[in-house]
């Protein structure tokens, strides 16, 4: 586009960016030509962990916790990280073994909590008897709440009006 003398501002607002980038492309094409608008490349080190250790990493968790040595089925960010240094040798802070895992496209499931006395029998019961009737009565609505003049929260206050305490309201008189 600077080869066929469009100007920077036309440059910018045709790629949707600041004129300021592309008043930095335009250096860069004036210094060194095309090569100069080339891609510099990855910014940062290269990721240790290639595709080939990442297929490796995602089958030995699949296989669960047990199958890696732990007593317990969770998989926690310090087992992750003992995992991973003995499948592919690579060491990663149990903190940053989170990225590793979206990577994979692993996310963060925790347990729910239940009580050991828990009898989802009588649960299901209930459900199926009780609260069919609850909600019959009118239990399974929300409650209305009142206030000590007796008005709902759920009524539209269009008559009621609010005035400063101890002045009497026009519609009173």
């Amino acid at each position: 586009m600077f080869a066929r003398g469009e100007s920077q501002a036309a440059v910018a607002r045709v790629l949707g960016v600041t004129t300021a980038a592309a008043n930095h492309w335009y250096q860069a094409w004036q210094a060194k030509g095309r090569r100069g608008l080339k891609a510099a490349g990855r910014a940062g080190r290269k990721p240790r962990l290639g595709p080939a250790y990442l297929a490796k990493l995602d089958q030995a968790l699949r296989a669960g916790p047990a199958a890696q040595g732990f007593t317990t089925e969770v998989w926690t960010l310090p087992r992750v990280a003992t995992v991973l240094k003995r499948v592919t040798g690579v060491v990663h802070h149990p903190g940053h073994v989170w990225r590793v895992l979206r990577a994979l496209g692993w996310s963060l499931q925790r347990p729910g909590r239940q009580s050991r006395e828990r009898d989802e029998g009588a649960i299901a019961r209930w459900k199926s008897r009780r609260w069919p009737r609850l909600k019959k009565m009118g239990m399974g609505r929300r409650p209305t709440l009142r206030d000590e003049n007796g008005l709902s929260s759920r009524r539209a206050a269009r008559s009621e009006t609010s005035t400063r305490v101890g002045i009497a309201s026009p519609q009173n008189n």
